[in-house]
């Protein structure tokens, strides 16, 4: 089951945060179609979140056709967002965890790494010429 946090300085309504975190399980394979979510009770006593930006979050996800609510059981997973590329996953992790490693040990701060991927990653890349 899927362990919502919320990150106070990402600028992004905490609503938004549960639906992009939910659609980054379905993508890595962690939930599959009929996973059950945590309950609105559950998500709120662990997150401190107002009830109705939950049911919100939920309602999203249930608009896009990525979850289903059934009234006194619970909100379900309808359909999965993982591909092809799922396979190329664990190998990259690996990669991206002996980088971390890296970076830490070269003494850079969680923010500092975050700012440096976050830079990086948006980036253009350069084709060779």
């Amino acid at each position: 089951m899927i362990e919502f946090h919320l990150d106070g300085r990402s600028g992004v309504a905490p609503y938004m945060q549960l639906v992009q975190q939910v659609r980054q399980a379905l993508r890595l394979g962690l939930l599959t179609a009929g996973d059950q979510l945590p309950t609105v009770k559950d998500v709120v006593a662990k997150v401190a979140i107002n009830p109705n930006t939950v049911l919100k979050a939920y309602r999203e996800l249930e608009y896009e056709g990525l979850v289903a609510a059934r009234p006194g059981v619970g909100t379900f997973v309808t359909r999965t967002l993982t591909d092809q590329s799922l396979a190329a996953h664990e190998p990259l992790r690996e990669e991206l965890r002996a980088w971390l490693a890296k970076a830490r040990a070269a003494g850079l701060d969680a923010e500092s790494i975050e700012a440096l991927f976050v830079t990086t990653f948006r980036t253009p890349i350069k084709e060779p010429a």
